[in-house]
């Protein structure tokens, strides 16, 4: 075979093996954390309403040890699953706290008070999530970084005071940049990087890892086929010391 025909062969073949790795991401088959993501012991998932219903013990069974579950967002929205995702999680025996989405449109203190009206101070329960993350039309226009982080001290505060322990704070790693770095240093950081280990920017030791956000597990039917996968950085019983009294 002429050089220059054994490079086109090279090429094609190494054009399809790139496609069809790519096929496989998108359907959630391979994913490129998986492999650094599994040193780590005590697995979680994170669910909202579009996970529709969430069979717990069937989830449980499938290495689950922890769970997130949406509540809040905002200063008014709550998730209607949380209730039932609460109450199935605990009776399955899997650890798990609620999680709220932090708006940058709501002032600190109406989102802290819509989260305590919501989810409950109740022993056993992981320490309430505040999930900051640009949305909608703040990917191109984040809104001041001074002007969040006011806000943000506010709810943190008044959750701290509530519920007697730091609320975790989740974050994308551009919102953790922006927003987060050098400051809230007594909250857990869940961080999330699901295409390759998290490099946090200003050098910070992350609790939580959310690793992929294309993963398939049994025990769910909603909209969304997928479910987001984390882990802890640390044992099971580590992971109990976080909650209220340890």
């Amino acid at each position: 075979m002429h050089p220059r025909s054994k490079a086109v062969v090279a090429v094609a073949a190494a054009t399809v093996v790139v496609a069809l790795v790519a096929v496989l991401v998108v359907r959630g088959v391979l994913w490129p954390n998986r492999l650094a993501a599994a040193r780590y012991e005590v697995r979680g998932v994170d669910v909202s309403s579009y996970q529709g219903a969430v069979d717990w013990p069937r989830l449980a069974a499938q290495d689950v040890d922890f769970a997130y579950v949406k509540a809040t967002e905002g200063s008014g929205f709550v998730d209607d699953t949380f209730e039932t995702n609460l109450r199935g999680a605990q009776e399955a025996g899997v650890l798990v706290g609620a999680y709220h989405f932090f708006s940058f449109e709501s002032p600190g203190r109406a989102q802290a008070e819509h989260v305590i009206a919501t989810v409950p101070a109740q022993d056993g329960l992981l320490p309430v999530a505040v999930d900051v993350e640009h949305y909608g039309e703040f990917f191109d226009d984040p809104p001041d970084p001074e002007t969040i982080r006011a806000e943000l001290r506010v709810l943190v505060a008044t959750l701290r005071e509530h519920y007697g322990v730091d609320p975790v704070i989740y974050a994308t790693q551009a919102a953790y940049s922006r927003y987060v770095a050098g400051d809230f240093r007594d909250s857990p950081l869940w961080i999330r990087a699901v295409y390759l280990p998290p490099r946090v920017s200003d050098g910070r030791e992350w609790t939580f890892w959310q690793y992929s956000h294309r993963d398939r597990l049994d025990g769910y039917d909603g909209e969304e086929s997928f479910i987001d996968m984390n882990v802890f950085r640390g044992d099971l019983a580590d992971l109990r010391l976080l909650r209220p009294g340890g």
